[in-house]
C-alpha cells in the first residue's frame, strides 16, 4: 500500500476516535434517560429532552477537547449543534414513516443515524489529532 503524507498523527487520531466512542455510547445509552429518549421524539415539547440529550454528547466533546487542547472547547457547541440537527431529523422521518420496530426500514433510520454521528466524530477527532 502506498505511504500517505497526512498532517493527522495516526495514533492519536485512532485513540479520539475511541474516546468519542465511549462518549457516545455514554451519552447515547448509558446516560440517556427514558425522559430524554422518549421527549426527543414527539411532535411537541421535545426541544428540552433533545437539549438535555444532545448536551451530553457536547459535554463529553467539551471534556475531550479540554484534555486535548483547551483552545478548540467551541468543538464542543459544534458537537451539540450538529448532534440536535441529526436526531430531530431522525425523529421528523420517524413521526412521518411511522415504521415498526419490526420494519426493516425503521432499523435503516436507526441505522442513518448512527453512521452521521460517527462521521461527526470522524471530523472531530482529526481536528483535534491535526491540532496537537
Amino acid at each position: 500500500m502506498p505511504s500517505v503524507d497526512t498532517p493527522v498523527p495516526v495514533g492519536a487520531f485512532a485513540l479520539l476516535l475511541v474516546a468519542f466512542s465511549v462518549k457516545h455510547l455514554a451519552a447515547d445509552f448509558l446516560l440517556q434517560t427514558n425522559w430524554m429518549a422518549q421527549g426527543k421524539e414527539r411532535a411537541s415539547a421535545w426541544a428540552g429532552p433533545l437539549c438535555a440529550h444532545t448536551g451530553l454528547h457536547g459535554l463529553g466533546t467539551l471534556l475531550i477537547a479540554l484534555a486535548v487542547k483547551p483552545a478548540l472547547w467551541w468543538l464542543a457547541l459544534v458537537d451539540f449543534v450538529i448532534h440536535t440537527g441529526i436526531d430531530r431529523g431522525k425523529a421528523l422521518v420517524g413521526q412521518r414513516t411511522h415504521f415498526p420496530a419490526t420494519d426493516a426500514r425503521f432499523w435503516w433510520l436507526i441505522g442513518a443515524d448512527q453512521f452521521l454521528h460517527q462521521v461527526t466524530h470522524i471530523g472531530l477527532a482529526a481536528v483535534l489529532a491535526a491540532a496537537q
